[in-house]
């Protein structure tokens, strides 16, 4: 918790109101960050030693306010293991956000399809996750203010938030899918041949974060709902090449209806 002082001193400078719920925009996602009534920012970069975001589409800051009659703190762009950050920085947001109150944490993601029965477009709730990124990102030394050296996982999505968004999605119209997300490390896509794999494995989608971040929810006790926006699917189960600009451009069409989702969701969780 020491490590985080720098990082909470900085937010606290700004007087922002304590939120209750933690929102991790995706790719093409950072839209809903928009909706947030009386913001403050705060860009990763003011924050001393906190892991900066380069991928595109991300905006790189947090994002306090008022979203569905809740305080939230939303984060408008996510980092990535793949951005050249050791694994254990990717712990660091969600403990920030722990530390500064947040009860429940949810986790959206722009991915691929993996399963034959989506459609580009879906959007998935996580059931569970497969971590084929090859690390951890609690491995080192375990710090207990955070939470027990080895942490149960058997629940990391909870129950209780995927009820909530299948009821929010029902009144809203929207028909939700329900699946397993595989983190892969990236930045490459996938080979028709891992894809393969992973779907024997148990996959319905592949991305390349929401992993980490669900693990050190997981470590420090908060409940995750994991929402899955299905903006291509997977390669060798069509024959487009897969594009990063193509994935935002499907993940902005479709960014209305998820922010519609997670508003009504946070209104009533």
């Amino acid at each position: 918790m020491k490590s985080l002082s720098p990082i909470l001193a900085r937010i606290a400078a700004e007087n922002v109101p304590a939120p209750e719920i933690g929102i991790v925009l995706g790719s093409g996602l950072g839209g809903l960050a928009d909706q947030i009534s009386e913001p403050i920012f705060v860009p990763y970069q003011e924050l001393p030693g906190f892991p900066i975001s380069t991928a595109p589409g991300h905006k790189g800051r947090f994002v306090f306010g008022r979203l569905g009659g809740k305080a939230v703190v939303c984060m408008q762009g996510r980092v990535h293991y793949y951005e050249g950050h050791p694994m254990s920085a990717l712990a660091v947001p969600v403990r920030v956000m722990q530390a500064l109150g947040v009860k429940k944490l949810i986790l959206t993601n722009a991915c691929g399809g993996v399963n034959y029965d989506f459609s580009v477009g879906d959007i998935m709730l996580i059931d569970d996750h497969i971590n084929m990124m090859g690390t951890n990102p609690l491995i080192g030394p375990n710090d207990d203010a955070f939470g027990p050296r080895f942490p149960d996982m058997s629940t990391v999505y909870s129950p209780a938030l995927r009820a909530a968004a299948d009821a929010a999605g029902k009144a809203l119209g929207i028909p939700l899918r329900h699946g397993v997300y595989l983190g892969y490390m990236g930045p490459s896509y996938e080979t028709p041949a891992e894809i393969r794999a992973f779907r024997t494995l148990g996959a319905d989608a592949v991305g390349m974060s929401t992993v980490p971040e669900a693990i050190a929810a997981s470590h420090c006790g908060l409940p995750v709902l994991g929402i899955s926006l299905i903006t291509n699917m997977a390669a060798g189960m069509g024959d487009k090449r897969l594009d990063g600009a193509h994935v935002i451009a499907i993940a902005n069409k479709r960014a209305k209806v998820l922010e519609a989702l997670v508003t009504r969701i946070i209104e009533t969780i």
